[in-house]
C-alpha cells in the first residue's frame, strides 16, 4: 500500500476517485446530443439507476465519505473535476430542452443532478432498513424496472413546461 499508494488514506482517495469516475464514464458514453432533449434526459435518468443498482459499493464509500465529511473528496482535484462534467452536460442538455420547449425555463443544473442521483442513491442506501420495516424488497423481481420508470417520470414531470 505504502509502495504503490503512500498510504492507507491514498488508496482510499485512489478507490473513490476510481468509482466516481466510473459514474462520469457511463455518464460520458452516452450520445447525449444525438437524441431529442427528453429522451436524452430520460436516458441519463436510467443510466445513473442502473450505475447505483450495479455498484451498492460506491453508496456505500459515498456514505462513509460524507460521515467524515468529506475530507477525502474536497483534497481530491481529481473527483471535483470529474464531477463538474455531469454539472456541464446537464446544462447543455437544459438549455437545449429550453430552447426546444421541451424543458421549463430556470432549471439548475446542480439541482436536477441532485434529483436525479437522490433517488438513485437512497434506494441502494437505504434497501435493507426499507425491507426491514415496510417489507419492501428493493432486488424483488420487478422492483428495479418499476423504479427506474419511475424516477424517469419523475424528472421528466419535473424539468416538463407549465
Amino acid at each position: 500500500i505504502y509502495y504503490y499508494f503512500g498510504g492507507k488514506e491514498r488508496l482510499y482517495a485512489a478507490v473513490l476517485e476510481r468509482l466516481y469516475g466510473a459514474m462520469r464514464d457511463a455518464e460520458a458514453a452516452l450520445d447525449l446530443d444525438a437524441l431529442p432533449p427528453a429522451e436524452a434526459l430520460r436516458r441519463l435518468v436510467e443510466v445513473t439507476f442502473d450505475h447505483h443498482v450495479a455498484h451498492p459499493e460506491f453508496v456505500r464509500l459515498v456514505s462513509v465519505e460524507n460521515i467524515h465529511g468529506a475530507r477525502t473528496v474536497a483534497a481530491s482535484p481529481v473527483i471535483r473535476a470529474r464531477n463538474a462534467a455531469i454539472i456541464e452536460t446537464l446544462a447543455a442538455l437544459i438549455a437545449r430542452g429550453e430552447r426546444a420547449g421541451a424543458f421549463r425555463p430556470g432549471l439548475d443544473a446542480l439541482r436536477l443532478h441532485m434529483l436525479i442521483s437522490s433517488f438513485c442513491f437512497y434506494r441502494v442506501a437505504n434497501r435493507h432498513t426499507l425491507r426491514a420495516i415496510f417489507g419492501r424488497d428493493a432486488d424483488a423481481p420487478g422492483a428495479a424496472v418499476e423504479e427506474r420508470r419511475m424516477i424517469g417520470e419523475a424528472v421528466l414531470r419535473y424539468v416538463a413546461p407549465p
